[in-house]
Formats: structure tokens, sequence, C-alpha cells
């Protein structure tokens, strides 16, 4: 049936757009002299690198800009020289050896060495789950810190772990001025001091980040813009109103309004991530729990039908966490589950569920997730899925995961990790930050543990993590339902230079470029 397909379609009153690929702006030369005004859809309560909202891969952008970190990860996520210049690991991957890079200085003229970093480590540490998921399981990684002299320090490993390079590429690895941790400081009496291009000039928390350009920057000052001002602005058409008015010159608009901005005569970037409309589960509820029954709401989902008529031409139909442009994506995986009414409801049938079953949805507050969920759960409907909604404050998505765990699955933004085994072990895995019960199979555990035991460098890592992505998806251990692209709006020959970052649900802006016809 495609009654409901038909239903979207018409009731939305949509003029499908085709995904444009993830490419650079129009190339653009950067006026030294110009200010980047950006009007986000993502806000900073504080900016440190620790606090457990900046943890969010959805709120590092302006992080990104000011704590250059030990390790920089490319548009691809791929690990490459950033603070450390290089770095090995031991045979056992037990202990990684930095190499740190000379002559950096952070924004307050203090000198970036062996004891700032380890000075950045001590105080994550110390902060344990004050810091939040991210930073802490990083943390948690590591045993002890060997200064070996001046620009080269060793990191002694709880167990082997292959990780580092990638989670030392995100809040982790950022490194801050020794003066700013000194003392208790932390969230909104930090003073944000990093090594990156550009400092902090002002700072209202949910509000607007000002940074101006940091001459002293080891990487260079070329083709950057005097000031980045970051606004967060929540409002979606208010956004693209700023570019219209020039009170922004980049906006982060929502996809429905991708037909608008291309009538004002605006130019449009869809910029693909990982990232996902992703459905968690709690696998030790007793329907979730059942294979088959899982298998059934995949086949029961239209993701086609819902990637065309609310992706807005910004998303693809998806059952795996991966862009299309990402090394992890596997094609044959978005295949394994078409579109089969008639298959979910022998599927429900083999579960024990010939007449039906009830399924609570922890459903987050917001009109976007409502009319998604609404979408899914009339779906649901045709094959016997009963999904109820539980609707909850966004600020109230951990009553899912933390005990007493709340419902049986949630739906979320999932917006990517700087390693791809991050995704699973925090989707799919057993104790995962958004997983609320054990893992679909004692497999996928095992495969995450092999995974974390590998070096980066070696091929077999990349033959695990594809086994994992394969069994994830035969285990239906979460429901795909369509990728997420950050879009952008701006006036032709504006802007240039945004990357289509896949590590992050942000991209950088710190390499954003600033034609001279513009604000």
């Amino acid at each position: 049936m495609r009654t409901l397909k038909r239903w979207l379609l018409a009731g939305c009153a949509l003029l499908p757009v085709a995904l444009a690929p993830a490419s650079h702006a129009a190339d653009v030369q950067g006026s030294p002299t110009a200010t980047l005004i950006y009007f986000d859809a993502v806000n900073n309560m504080t900016i440190d690198p620790r606090e457990p909202q900046n943890n969010s891969s959805f709120a590092q952008g302006p992080l990104m800009a000011i704590f250059d970190a030990l390790v920089y990860l490319n548009e691809a996520g791929e690990p490459k020289p950033g603070l450390a210049e290089s770095w090995s690991y031991n045979a056992d991957l037990t202990e990684i050896t930095l190499k740190l890079r000379k002559g950096v200085t952070f924004h307050d003229g203090a000198k970036f060495d062996a004891a700032a970093v380890a000075t950045n480590f001590e105080r994550a540490t110390a902060l344990g789950l004050k810091a939040g998921f991210a930073v802490y399981d990083t943390m948690n990684q590591i045993a002890s810190v060997d200064i070996r002299d001046e620009h080269t320090i060793t990191l002694k490993l709880k167990t082997p772990n292959g990780q580092l390079p990638y989670l030392l590429g995100s809040q982790a690895g950022m490194m801050i001025s020794p003066a700013s941790v000194a003392g208790d400081a932390f969230g909104s009496s930090f003073k944000p001091v990093g090594a990156g291009p550009f400092r902090v000039r002002s700072f209202e928390s949910t509000q607007r980040t000002i940074m101006d350009r940091y001459d002293g920057y080891w990487g260079g000052t070329a083709g950057r813009p005097a000031a980045i001002e970051h606004h967060f602005v929540p409002d979606g058409r208010a956004r693209l109103n700023a570019v219209r008015s020039g009170q922004a010159n980049l906006a982060l608009i929502d996809p429905r309004l991708i037909n608008e901005a291309k009538g004002a005569g605006f130019a449009v970037q869809v910029n693909e991530k990982n990232s996902t409309w992703d459905i968690y589960l709690n696998v030790k509820r007793d329907n979730i729990g059942r294979l088959k029954m899982r298998q059934a709401f995949m086949h029961a989902m239209d993701r086609e039908a819902l990637a065309d008529a609310l992706g807005y031409g910004a998303s693809k139909p998806t059952a795996q966490l991966f862009a299309q442009s990402s090394p992890m994506y596997d094609a044959a995986l978005d295949k394994m589950y078409p579109f089969d009414q008639k298959k979910a409801k022998a599927l429900l049938t083999e579960a024990g569920y010939p007449n039906g079953v009830d399924v609570n949805w922890v459903l987050l507050n917001t009109t976007e997730y409502k009319q998604l969920a609404e979408a899914v759960q009339a779906m649901m409907a045709e094959v016997g899925i009963r999904i109820k909604f539980d609707i909850v404050d966004v600020s109230q998505y951990i009553t899912f995961r933390r005990p007493p765990t709340r419902g049986d699955i949630m739906m979320a933004r999932w917006g990517g990790r700087p390693d791809p085994l991050q995704a699973f072990q925090e989707v799919t895995g057993t104790g995962g930050s958004v997983n609320a019960g054990d893992a679909a199979s004692p497999e996928i555990d095992a495969l995450i543990d092999k995974a974390k035991r590998l070096d980066p460098a070696d091929p077999a890592r990349m033959v695990v993590l594809k086994q994992l992505a394969r069994l994830t998806t035969e285990l239906a251990a979460h429901f795909g339902i369509m990728t997420r692209s950050n879009v952008y709006a701006f006036k032709p020959g504006c802007i240039g230079g945004i990357p289509a970052y896949l590590p992050t649900g942000n991209d950088r802006i710190n390499d954003v470029r600033v034609g001279d016809k513009c604000k």
C-alpha cells in the first residue's frame, strides 16, 4: 500500500527537491576585513569543551574555532596531525606517545607544551562524569600521563585501545590554556582561551559568541575573516530572513525552506552528514526484545516516502548510521528492509503477535519530531504495531536511558561521532549513551571490543567495523529512518569553504571564507 505516501505528499503540500551532493560552497576569495555573521539553530550554554552540553556534536561549531585539538579530523573523519604532529602506539596498544607541535601559543600568550596537555588531562579526569559522557569515556581509558620531554607525552591506557586518535580529535582533545583551568573554573565560570584560529571577544549564553581572528595562529590566517559572530536563532524562518535583510551572511536553514531560499535568489548548499533520524531501542522490553518484531517494524516503514515528504530534498532513506560519502557506508544494508507490509505482518505473527503489538514511544516535544513520529505511527498502524506516544520535553530525553528506563523506543537526531566505532558503542552496545538496554546480541559487544583493540591504521579494523554494520542491521539493533543534512543559505559569491564535515553534526565554521562583497 502506498496510501500513506500519497497522504504525506498531498497533506504536506511539498515540492520535492533533488538532493544536492555534499560539496564546498563556490570558490570565494576570502576578505581579511570581513566578518562572518552566522545564524545557527544550535546554541552553547557555555564555551567549556568539558561541559556536558558541549558533548553534543551539534554544539561544537564555536568550540572548533576556538580550541584546536591534539588530532585534526579531516572532512572524512580521518585522524591527521593537529597540535600533535605525530603519534605512535606500542605493540599491544596500551600506550600512545604524542609528539607535540612546537612554537604554538594559546590566545593569552601561554606556551603550548607537554605540561599544558597534562594539565588539561588532569582537569578532565578530575571532573569525572561532571564532564559528560564523551569526555569521561575518553579520560576513563587513560591510566596515567607521562611527560617524556617538553614536546613529548605518553598516555598509558587501562586496556588496549586503538580509538585514541579519534577521541583526541574531539572535545577531549581540545586544548585549553592552563590559566583557564586553574582552580574550580567550570562551565559558566570558565574563561575560554584556546589555541585555535579564533579567540573569544564576548559570549552570551544561549545567544551569541563573537570571536576575533587570532593572528598568532600556528596554522596561518590566509583567507580567514577578521571575526566570526555565531548567533543562536531557534526559528528557521527568522534565520533565512536574516540573510534576506543583511543581518546575517550565512544561515543554517530548515530543509523545508530550500525552495523558498532558492526562489529568493540565494545559494543553497546541502552537506550530507553521518547524521540520521534514528530510533533507539530498549531491547530489555519484551516486545522490542523480539528480533522478528524489530524486523517487522523495519519492513513496515516506508523510508522512501518519509524522505520524499519530510526530508524536503535534503534527506535520503537509510537503514544505517553513515552517509553515502562515508567509508563506512554499505549500499547493501539499505536494501535489507524494503517496504513490505505483507512481510511485516507475517513477521509480527512469527514474533508471537498475530493480533498486533503495543509500543510505547518516548517522543520529544517539538514540531519537527512530532511530524515525523506521527507519520511513522500511521505506517505502523497499517500492519498492527500500535504506537502510543509518551511526550516529554526535549531536556528529558535522558529518561529513556537512565534507570528506571522509560519507554520501549525513542527517536532522535543522531549526530555522528569522530570514530565510527563510537556509533556502534553508543547506539547498539551495552551501556551505550543512547542505548537503554543491552546489545541486541552478545556478538555486537564482542565485535565492538575486537575493533577497540585494533590500531586505526590496521586494515583489519575496517573489516570488523563493516561486520558490525551488517550485524547491527540484520538484528535491527536500531531503526534507521533517513539521513540528516546541514542546509546553508547565503547570497551568491558571499561565502566559500563550508566543508561537508562528517565526524560531527556541526560543520567547521573556522575555515569559512567571506567575500569582499558581503557585510
